[in-house]
């Protein structure tokens, strides 16, 4: 399974670029947002990549985020939901969005999607509630007041020593729900603590 790619952008499509891996070109579909993201032909690029093999394709989906891919995993899970419908659903709405109204039960604004029907928006709700909890909880506004430096910087350094974005949210948010004052230290002391149970 091609899980990255590194090399120079060869084109870029609607849907899709080419990028140039030592001579040889694969194609990537792409969200609008992971193609907004890449630079022109001719500048080199890294992609996240999903492998779809069927039985008569074998398809590259690309990422420009791995907060990006990981919805899309979760997304390829839920029935009827393969990786082209996927993809059309995070060209419609950013990942932090698609957790919000998943975590809120909101159907509207799902449905506002291209692609999305109601029974998919209540599928989804439905399945991926869950899942997407954290990825929710960082897309919520943060409370205003002291200290919400220090758990933002928290979560920098969490992803800087290799743990996933939604890892370092949801320690960060459990770390800012217990209160009390403490330097960022004795944060980080506590959110590895959490982390490595």
């Amino acid at each position: 399974m091609i899980a990255r790619l590194t090399g120079t952008v060869a084109e870029k499509r609607d849907d899709h670029a080419i990028l140039d891996v030592n001579g040889v070109g694969y194609r990537v579909q792409l969200s609008a947002t992971s193609l907004a993201a890449l630079p022109p032909p001719g500048e080199r690029a890294a992609l996240r990549t999903y492998t779809h093999v069927r039985e008569d394709a074998l398809q590259l989906f690309g990422f420009a985020s791995e907060e990006e891919e990981s919805v899309f995993q979760e997304l390829i899970a839920v029935k009827n939901v393969g990786p082209r419908a996927a993809q059309n659903i995070l060209s419609g709405i950013e990942p932090r969005e698609l957790a919000r109204a998943v975590a809120e039960g909101d159907v509207a604004r799902l449905t506002k999607v291209p692609g999305v029907g109601k029974k998919t928006a209540e599928r989804l709700v439905v399945e991926l509630k869950e899942k997407l909890v954290a990825l929710a909880r960082a897309a919520a506004p943060r409370p205003a007041g002291a200290g919400g430096g220090r758990f933002e910087q928290l979560e920098q350094a969490l992803t800087g020593l290799g743990f996933k974005p939604a890892q370092a949210t949801a320690a960060a948010e459990a770390l800012r729900e217990k209160g009390g004052e403490r330097g960022l230290d004795e944060l980080l002391r506590d959110a590895l603590k959490l982390l490595r149970v």
